[in-house]
């Protein structure tokens, strides 16, 4: 059987391989992992690489955010589980944003966040299936529900 997980949080950390190595192999089960673009760059630039120059910074930004954003719904959509990271070293609004549309969109959804972000997150927290501090046991989680 295929599951497919959205990995939802920041690109500039390697966590998304940690979690990947962190989840034991289930016989018969495939795991698909997408998340956002994580090539910072790529990622800036797609709206100019598909659609020409832009007239300024803000045009720039504002086409690339709706084919990144397209992109995320679709894979969100998708996603049989979603697992959103907030860390403490980077703004973490796309991070909430993808977590609540996985949310409002009825996908199962763990939330991973140290425990020094409990009170700003504490609305979304409650709101997603699962909230857990460490990488780790967010693969635990996964490991349980695929015994």
């Amino acid at each position: 059987m295929d599951y497919h997980i959205y990995l939802a949080g920041e690109i500039h950390s390697d966590w998304r391989d940690k979690l990947r190595a962190s989840i034991q192999a289930k016989p018969g089960i495939t795991f698909h992992f997408w998340g956002p673009q994580e090539d910072h760059d790529t990622s800036d630039a797609i709206g100019e690489s598909i659609l020409g120059t832009q007239p300024n910074a803000l045009y720039k930004d504002l086409q690339a955010s709706k084919i990144n954003n397209l992109r995320t719904e679709l894979h969100l959509k998708k996603a049989d589980l979603v697992i959103a990271l907030f860390g403490d070293k980077f703004k973490q609004w796309n991070t909430a944003t993808d977590a609540a549309t996985a949310i409002s969109l009825g996908k199962p959804t763990i939330i991973i966040r140290p425990t020094d972000l409990h009170h700003p997150l504490k609305e979304l927290s409650e709101k997603a299936n699962v909230t857990v501090d460490t990488i780790e046991q967010a693969a635990k989680v996964i490991d349980y529900l695929f015994a």
